[in-house]
């Protein structure tokens, strides 16, 4: 299963549609499964042009005044073996994962957020911890593509991409591409700066 993860897209603002970033993000979402909005949106109407695409589930962000049934303060989606956890803000993100996994109803194997608008990708204790930084303003900076995230996920396996999605003319993309393989438990292999860590009490 290819799950793609996008986040805070501040939408509508300086630009009232993903569409005038150029055709990259619809070209992105079209080729995975599922779409994880980390939140954020502003407006619903992000929802609607992801659906465009394939099916969305979102986690509610500290800017998404207007409810939404699509939306929800954390999201968990099980596939293929794998529990997948989604909430915007994880604030203390470097807490040890056991007090992260507070933050979610039941034990996950892979934790997605946003708000930050930074990418960070992390294997931690056994468990993956992503965050796709923004589609729209990376790194805080003015509108333009930014980053994204895919999930690879099959049974014992699970890839994690992040990457930057292209780069708007005169407004270059400050995202950085971190990419992780894990298989049964093992890292294959992790490219850029990925955390990778196991706490003592962990081992």
């Amino acid at each position: 299963m290819r799950l793609g993860l996008i986040t805070d897209t501040h939408l509508p603002g300086r630009i009232r549609s993903m569409d005038e970033l150029g055709p990259l993000p619809g070209k992105f979402l079209s080729s995975v499964d599922i779409i994880l909005h980390g939140g954020d949106l502003t407006s619903p109407i992000v929802l609607d042009w992801c659906e465009q695409f394939a099916p969305v589930i979102c986690s509610t962000g500290n800017n998404d005044p207007i409810p939404d049934p699509r939306m929800d303060d954390t999201q968990i989606l099980e596939a293929e073996g794998w529990t997948v956890g989604m909430i915007h803000s994880m604030e203390g993100q470097f807490r040890p994962v056991t007090d992260l996994q507070q933050l979610f109803p039941r034990k996950v194997d892979i934790m997605v957020s946003g708000h930050t608008h930074q990418e960070r990708l992390e294997y931690r204790d056994g468990i993956v911890l992503v965050n796709s930084g923004s589609i729209t303003f990376p790194h805080h900076k003015e509108v333009r593509l930014g980053t994204v995230g895919l999930l690879i996920i099959e049974p014992g396996r699970v890839t994690a991409e992040v990457f930057p999605l292209g780069e708007t003319k005169g407004s270059p993309n400050p995202g950085i591409r971190l990419y992780l393989e894990i298989e049964n438990g093992e890292v294959l292999k992790a490219e850029g700066p990925v955390m990778l860590a196991t706490s003592p009490e962990a081992e």
